[in-house]
């Protein structure tokens, strides 16, 4: 095991600045690495910018169920329903698609289940470790969420809860009157939500994220604005070629999100990676909620933020060069109006609607781990829905194994082996 003294005069590349690689260049650092943190965009400028900022630990199941299967022709045919695949994008998505079908077999599902469970369970102590440490803690707040439903039934609420219980999330069931005690101002027309009491969310995901940029620059964290155009590794280091520039490093963690796929392949590994483009919608609120309000029927979160009430969600398969279809984003003012009826339109246009590629994989796992045929090259990135969730939990474990430490979680079921 290495020691905080044998990183010292090693110096490592964070390629991707997002909350994965800030979070990750914290932990270097602190452990005696000198980090360079590279991105093409600037800080946070991708998915980490304009996320839900939900804290989602109670999201244990992988996306690959097979309940969905009597709802994916509606849902794709539906150009307002919560998963759209651009039809030009159809063809290339298909063998994504594939694997993703394959990935509901119950042996594969509750595999990759019981590894998404072990990451959420270590990710709210993670995150106060690392707000703690950064001085962060009043962007991160722990009030829970509801998951709401609009049904006179109880039936889907009971399962569903039976469902997350079975798994260990602590969750209440609550009726109208219960909700109007703890979160008053939902529509009328919601009767029951699932109370999860032991997650989270940020009241502005990009102030969190430049907050955790300032004190890695405060520790020594260099960044550089640079477009990564190719890599090569060899056993003396990594050499990282950049806006026309030659740079060298001993060690290297991608952190680049929805953009892995190509640089993976120039290191010969094989990731069958695509990109969820999500969405949100900014608005206004007299009375905001205390917490995030998730609904079931109508697949989509509202989140109490510093600047109004960000309305978050829906699911578009189009690729990373495909110009946004902010029509889905309009889609959720008038989604957001059928569970909290109290918003204003009034941001600038300009500021109002936003859409971020999210990483995703066919399992709905991460790939965190030391590259198989490349001693010097670690990855961390894939974390679909879950970015900001994970990435303290996953910056612990990518550093440990930097260092050649055991990590906390056994990192095979998230290794890039398992594509290759």
């Amino acid at each position: 095991m290495n020691n905080i003294s044998s990183s010292v005069n090693q110096n490592v590349a964070v390629i991707g600045a997002g909350v994965i690689g800030i979070s990750t260049a914290i932990r270097l650092q602190q452990l005696g690495y000198q980090v360079t943190l590279l991105d093409s965009k600037g800080i946070s400028e991708g998915c980490s910018k304009g996320n839900a900022g939900h804290f989602a630990t109670e999201q244990v199941f992988p996306l690959a169920q097979t309940s969905i299967l009597p709802q994916l022709p509606k849902m794709l045919l539906d150009p307002k329903g919560a998963l759209r695949i651009s039809p030009s994008y159809l063809f290339k998505a298909l063998p994504w698609f594939m694997r993703f079908l394959a990935n509901m077999r119950p042996r594969v599902f509750n595999r990759n289940k019981d590894a998404l469970k072990q990451l959420n369970q270590s990710a709210i102590n993670a995150w106060q470790r690392l707000t703690k440490a950064t001085n962060t803690e009043s962007l991160f707040h722990l009030n829970g969420s509801l998951l709401t439903f609009e049904s006179d039934s109880r039936k889907d609420a009971l399962v569903t809860r039976a469902h997350y219980k079975k798994e260990g999330v602590n969750v209440k069931l609550l009726e109208r009157h219960e909700l109007d005690e703890l979160q008053p101002g939902l529509h009328p027309a919601i009767t029951h939500a699932l109370y999860f009491t032991d997650v989270g969310h940020t009241c502005s995901p990009y102030k969190l994220n430049m907050a955790l940029f300032d004190y890695a620059k405060s520790l020594g964290v260099n960044f550089k604005q640079v477009e990564v155009t190719s890599l090569f590794s060899n056993d003396s280091g990594i050499t990282i070629n950049a806006n026309d520039n030659a740079l060298v490093f001993d060690k290297l963690v991608m952190c680049t999100g929805a953009h892995s796929k190509a640089l993976c392949k120039q290191l010969g590994y094989k990731v069958p990676l695509d990109t969820e483009r999500g969405y949100h919608y900014m608005v206004s609120s007299e009375q905001m909620p205390t917490m995030p309000v998730v609904s079931f029927e109508k697949k989509f979160i509202l989140t109490p933020m510093q600047e109004g009430l960000r309305l978050a969600g829906t699911v578009e398969f189009a690729g990373l060069s495909k110009a946004p279809t902010y029509r889905r984003a309009d889609m959720l003012k008038q989604l957001g109006e059928s569970i909290w009826p109290d918003m204003v339109d009034d941001h600038p246009a300009e500021d109002k609607k936003w859409m971020g590629f999210r990483p995703t994989l066919p399992d709905s796992l991460p790939v965190i781990g030391r590259a198989p045929k490349h001693n010097n090259v670690f990855f961390n990135f894939g974390h679909q829905h879950l970015g900001l969730t994970l990435a303290a939990i996953s910056a612990e474990l990518i550093t440990a194994e930097v260092q050649d430490a055991t990590p906390q979680i056994d990192l095979t079921p998230y290794s890039i082996a398992r594509f290759n």
